[in-house]
């Protein structure tokens, strides 16, 4: 027995890496090895996602640097724009390929590189308001790599991971990825304390880009066996199809819908860092305690989480909107009860819980979509829905305004309805 067999077996329990029940027979015999390295490459970019997040680090880093406030608002709606959005338009190409895996490998490289080249910039350039411009700039072309990837990535987790394991595997994506972010973290908090220059933040993307890098690499040995190719279709013929999806499939169109809705959860992050910033009066070391408040509850809920996305990926939505209206209930008394006794430390549970929600809101969804969507309309299923998300981001960018005209109590209140909504519009969904 291999080493990736011995692994496989030791994640999922499953005595028999042999037996498969939703993949074809001749990619059965790959299993263990592509389980294994889907584990290890999404460790890897999961600790880079955790050191430049758009909805943590990066609203810190450019807060450091001077950067206008408005930027830290429109972080997350930019990166989820850059993702969702180009998907529909390169899905049908994608489709054309009897292989769909070397699109996640050059997009993985195109954002380490984003990463490194931010690393460049703000090493190098004095300029605070074109190194803001130029970060957020390469944020976006950063992400729509992402959803270049992110089309890719669901087709061969499809073809290679059976129905039934596929949240396991992403759980322990993410568990693994939480505790390497769990060291980097602590890192900043024990090891480098009373650093303060951005030489700190130069390091971080550089450590990210070359995370991407390695991912990358890793993710080209996955054994993907030729698929089908018929379907490939030009942008047109793709907007089509999908515009008869959402005619056809109620369940479908409302899984959109309330995905858009739990999108909540991620941009609700920015707004919990301002709150942070106030009562922390922005001491750069408090940046270490956040990734590993963000790490611990990665760690602590995505075996659970992936579990219960295997057995009910919509009772994992209800639950993880559910924890991230307990976070917004929990950030408004230290809004309407400001007292010196409520410092940053009591305020970090806020972190630890809807970062809980979030790690559930993402493995529910994805493992939702991918169960859902028959495996010769995947990509199409997913690139529809994550265009619609990309186009709904575009009004979500403008959320931020409700703080700024009404002030924070107001935003939070208004992520806490949508949530509500998240939950009861569920309960329409097909199961699967």
């Amino acid at each position: 027995m291999s080493r990736s067999e011995k692994f496989y077996e030791f994640l999922t329990e499953d005595t028999d890496a042999r037996v498969c029940k939703s993949i074809p027979d001749d990619q059965c015999t790959h299993l263990p090895k592509n389980f294994t390295l889907n584990v290890f490459n999404g460790s890897l970019t999961k600790l880079a996602e955790k050191l430049i997040s758009p909805g943590l680090t990066l609203p810190w880093i450019l807060s450091f640097i001077g950067a206008p406030i408005f930027f830290i608002g429109m972080l997350v709606p930019i990166k989820d724009i850059g993702s969702l959005l180009p998907q529909l338009f390169v899905s049908g190409q994608i489709r054309k390929k009897e292989k769909r895996k070397p699109y996640w490998v050059g997009a993985g490289l195109v954002q380490g590189a984003s990463l490194l080249i931010s690393a460049v910039i703000l090493a190098f350039i004095e300029n605070q308001i074109f190194i803001s411009y130029a970060l957020v700039f390469l944020l976006l072309i950063f992400s729509i790599a992402s959803g270049v990837g992110s089309i890719s990535f669901k087709d061969v987790t499809g073809k290679t991971v059976p129905k039934g394991e596929r949240g396991q595997m992403l759980s322990y994506r993410s568990t693994f990825g939480g505790a390497l972010a769990l060291i980097a973290g602590g890192s900043l908090v024990f090891f480098l304390k009373g650093e303060d220059s951005k030489w700190l933040y130069v390091g971080l993307f550089t450590l990210a880009s070359l995370l991407w890098i390695a991912a990358s690499v890793m993710f080209s040995f996955i054994q993907e066996m030729p698929g089908s190719t018929e379907g490939g279709r030009t942008p047109l013929e793709e907007i089509k199809t999908g515009a008869s999806l959402l005619r056809k499939e109620k369940s479908y169109r409302n899984f959109i819908i309330t995905r858009a809705l739990l999108m909540a959860i991620p941009l609700l992050d920015p707004f919990f860092i301002l709150v942070a910033k106030e009562i922390s009066n922005t001491s750069w070391n408090y940046l270490g305690l956040i990734i590993v408040i963000g790490s611990l509850a990665q760690i602590v809920s995505s075996p659970i989480w992936g579990r219960l996305a295997d057995k009910s990926s919509l009772q994992l939505m209800r639950i993880s909107a559910s924890l991230s209206i307990l976070s917004i209930l929990y950030a408004l008394v230290f809004i309407y009860f400001k007292t010196d006794a409520l410092n940053f430390y009591y305020f970090m549970p806020v972190f630890f819980i809807n970062g809980i929600a979030y790690s559930g809101a993402r493995l529910s969804r994805k493992t939702y979509i991918i169960d859902y969507a028959p495996e010769e309309e995947r990509p199409t299923y997913v690139s529809v829905a994550n265009t619609l998300i990309g186009l709904f981001t575009i009004v979500a960018a403008s959320f931020g305004l409700i703080a700024e005209y009404f002030g924070l109590t107001y935003q939070f209140w208004f992520f806490l309805l949508l949530l509500v909504a998240c939950i009861i519009l569920s309960f329409t969904l097909k199961k699967v």
